[in-house]
């Protein structure tokens, strides 16, 4: 979940204003066969079962990726599509950034597709490729959030683990609870999060209490972080930091070793910690629904990468093409998870990779197959589509680090409100 920074996402937002609504629409005539040219940030074996899939069924047709590291990947992008790279055809979009890009005329209009996107994926996978009625990519992956606990440690402290079953979600107070008895007994932290600092995974904790993204108005331009279900959540987890329940000192994803190591008794993280944990943690552990707190509204987050068409390309039905095959062709979109531990976002793709999610942990992960299932399709809220998330992030990300850090909550919070309305004053 890293991000450029704040300046850096101001200048490009900038540019996002000038050249908003400059984006080409419908494919001009091009080669319906040749080579896709194909940039992301993975590894080229990730793309390898796609690409190798895509090339069997359509004879005559080749795909040519390109990795570029992630922390670079963004910066890459502007330069080239600002420059009218045609060498680049498909790339690999983080889906909060799509409406940065549309708004730049970076993404080719794909609205022709947009009622096959609706029916192949779930309802929020559709929506974060949409941005002022029109759709500029499509979802190839999908993600959650999972509660990941030691079971020996809660034997230990004499708590009964969580249920794998989402009718019997714990809350937050439970899970703290729960957390506190077994440091009693003997773990050194009762909770910590994979991504400690990232709005993707905290996001559920204000929506939880009704306090909504923290971006609103008719623009999606207007800072809302200082709402009542923003403080009580920040505050919740200032205080779950403060109190020793959540170890300080650890952060990005360096984390989930904290867990395999046997030193923390719960764990929020992604299905790709199952495979994690089922090769590296020598204890008895278990899967459980990510907790809400109690009396408020159940929450997951979702979201992970689309792929999009550049509108400089001189093969767009080629791209398209290929782009087709690897997000709405089931057997497709499956193909793009075979060697990562990722969800595919094309429902009966999806239905299909669970299985082999839940058999990689034995009975350490069992129930994660209609768990995943049932947050996808029932609890699943994407982050906020504006052009200026990215700055949103970059100043959110900083603003959460000094929170957990003994920051004072409201104090932070209306620092942020200040930051953001700073960032955003040249969009409006």
């Amino acid at each position: 979940m890293k991000r450029s920074s704040l300046a850096v996402a101001a200048t490009l937002a900038a540019s996002a204003l000038l050249l908003g609504g400059c984006s080409a629409s419908g494919s001009s005539s091009s080669p319906t066969t040749g080579t896709v040219n194909l940039l992301g940030p993975e590894d080229p074996k990730t793309f390898a079962p796609v690409i190798a899939g895509f090339e069997a069924a359509n004879p005559g047709d080749t795909v040519k990726y390109t990795q570029v590291p992630f922390d670079q990947l963004s910066s890459t992008l502007q330069q080239r599509l600002a420059a009218k790279d045609t060498t680049i055809d498909v790339y690999t979009v983080d889906q909060p950034n799509i409406p940065q890009l549309a708004a730049q005329g970076f993404l080719e209009d794909l609205s022709d597709l947009q009622g096959t996107e609706k029916a192949a994926t779930s309802d929020a996978q559709y929506k974060i490729n949409l941005y002022n009625g029109k759709m500029w990519a499509l979802s190839v992956w999908n993600s959650t959030q999972l509660m990941f606990y030691n079971k020996d440690a809660l034997a230990k402290a004499g708590v009964q683990p969580p249920s794998a079953d989402p009718a019997q979600r714990w809350t937050w107070e439970q899970t703290e609870a729960a957390g506190r008895a077994a440091q009693a007994a003997g773990i050194k932290s009762g909770l910590l999060m994979e991504q400690v600092e990232a709005y993707y995974q905290l996001q559920p904790l204000m929506e939880s209490l009704g306090g909504g993204s923290g971006i609103t108005g008719k623009q999606m331009l207007t800072p809302a972080v200082e709402t009542a279900g923003w403080q009580k959540a920040m505050q919740w987890y200032a205080d779950s930091f403060a109190s020793g329940l959540s170890p300080r000192g650890v952060g990005g994803f360096q984390t989930s070793p904290v867990f395999s190591n046997g030193d923390v008794a719960f764990f929020v993280g992604g299905p790709w910690d199952v495979g994690n944990f089922a090769q590296n943690a020598k204890f008895d552990w278990g899967v459980a629904p990510l907790p809400y707190f109690e009396g408020g509204k159940q929450v997951t987050p979702t979201g992970s990468w689309s792929w999009g068409i550049n509108p400089a390309s001189k093969k767009k039905d080629l791209a398209k093409k290929f782009l087709e095959y690897a997000a709405l062709n089931p057997e497709g979109n499956l193909l793009t998870a075979k060697n990562t531990t990722i969800i595919p976002s094309v429902t009966e793709a999806e239905k299909k990779y669970l299985p082999t999610l839940e058999t990689l942990g034995g009975a350490h992960s069992a129930g994660v197959e209609k768990l995943v299932a049932y947050e996808v399709a029932h609890t699943a809220v994407a982050r906020p589509v504006s052009v200026g998330y990215v700055q949103f992030d970059s100043v959110m990300s900083k603003a959460f680090a000094d929170i957990r850090n003994g920051a004072d909550v409201k104090s932070r919070l209306a620092q942020a409100t200040q930051q953001l309305n700073d960032a955003w004053s040249q969009l409006k």
